[in-house]
């Protein structure tokens, strides 16, 4: 019987037998991997070139973000502590649950650098998990865009209705709305607060129904936060839509607003506030941020000092491999240190 390469000596021509050996020797060259394909020999003068080539490229970029992070100008005060009254400071959640006492606060925030418009206007909260499974699950997706429409609310639960009527939006995310509200004094004028686009587009055209208006939103015994406007839909609700975005760690920012004048060094600006959020159940914290923004967003210096640490990283390798190499060169394909060579 004939073998495989010796069937096809029967063609005339011989193309079948040219064709045979080919796809023989290109199956052996790809069997022996032998065929054409880059192969860079890391040499130890390649390492170390590549090594510093990298420490030169991250330091600069790390010096240029962290430059950027500090030209941000951001003033944060924390007043959770201090807008209570003296007598209730022993028992701060007999205070915030008390609605018969009045929840009205002033700080004065004095501006230590000149800030550019927009001034971003956030609000910090701290101890919060809002990444808790029961938390995130506890919402309606379906309701948030098509409202009573969509009636698979049951992972609203414990907020899905209310004597037996739906609640929109349901669940424990917009139950827990944040209601504490701000107004800044700038002079003896009251500085505009731009409330519009502060959530995302996308969030506003595509998860919230722009026909979908509240419905028996905090009306049960139990209040949680802050309450909706039933005449106004639930795309245009914009505090709400930043609210349901939830937050992946326990201390995190939402935006609250834009102010869209320039403050100069030295401006005192009076925060006239109402404390009404109850972060005292479970020990949070809350303070108020008003941030300039840069090109690279707002205030962070772990981009630039990560940048910087990884550059510096590089060089104290590629230094470390060319002195070991000084010491102790040795020819390029020497065998001998080989395991089983010595062996």
């Amino acid at each position: 019987m004939d073998d495989v390469g010796s069937t096809s000596t029967h063609d005339i021509d011989g193309r079948s037998i040219s064709a045979l050996t080919r796809r023989q020797k290109a199956l052996y060259l790809f069997t022996q991997q032998s065929l054409p394909a880059c192969k860079p020999v890391l040499t130890p003068t390649w390492v170390i070139a590549t090594f510093l080539l990298m420490g030169v490229f991250f330091i600069p970029i790390g010096l240029v973000s962290l430059r950027a992070s500090q030209r941000v100008v951001e003033i944060v005060d924390r007043y959770d502590t201090e807008c209570i009254r003296e007598e209730y400071r022993s028992n701060k959640v007999a205070y915030i649950k008390d609605s018969s006492i009045s929840k009205n606060c002033s700080r004065f925030l004095k501006v230590y650098k000149p800030m550019k418009a927009p001034i971003y206007i956030y609000y910090q909260l701290d101890n919060y998990y809002q990444n808790h499974r029961r938390y995130v699950k506890s919402r309606s997706d379906g309701q948030l865009l098509h409202g009573l429409k969509y009636n698979h609310t049951s992972s609203c639960k414990p907020e899905e209705s209310n004597n037996g009527l739906p609640i929109v939006p349901c669940g424990l995310i917009a139950w827990s709305l944040f209601n504490d509200t701000y107004t800044f004094i700038h002079g003896k004028a009251e500085l505009k607060v731009n409330r519009k686009n502060i959530a995302w587009k996308s969030d506003r055209d595509h998860k919230f129904g722009k026909q979908v208006y509240p419905l028996n939103f905090q009306n049960g015994t139990l209040i949680g936060g802050g309450k909706l406007d039933p005449s106004i839909p639930l795309s245009d609700q914009e505090d709400l839509i930043v609210w349901m975005r939830s937050a992946a760690l326990p201390s995190f920012r939402k935006l609250y607003g834009r102010i869209d004048e320039d403050l100069e060094e030295d401006d005192v600006i009076e925060v006239r506030l109402l404390n009404n959020y109850n972060t005292y159940s479970f020990g949070g914290k809350k303070k108020l941020v008003l941030s300039t923004s840069s090109w690279l967003g707002g205030k962070n210096d772990f981009l630039g000092i990560a940048y910087i640490s990884v550059g510096v990283s590089c060089i104290f390798i590629s230094i470390t491999f060319m002195l070991l190499h000084v010491k102790n060169p040795r020819p390029y394909g020497d065998v001998s240190y080989m395991s089983w060579y010595k062996k």
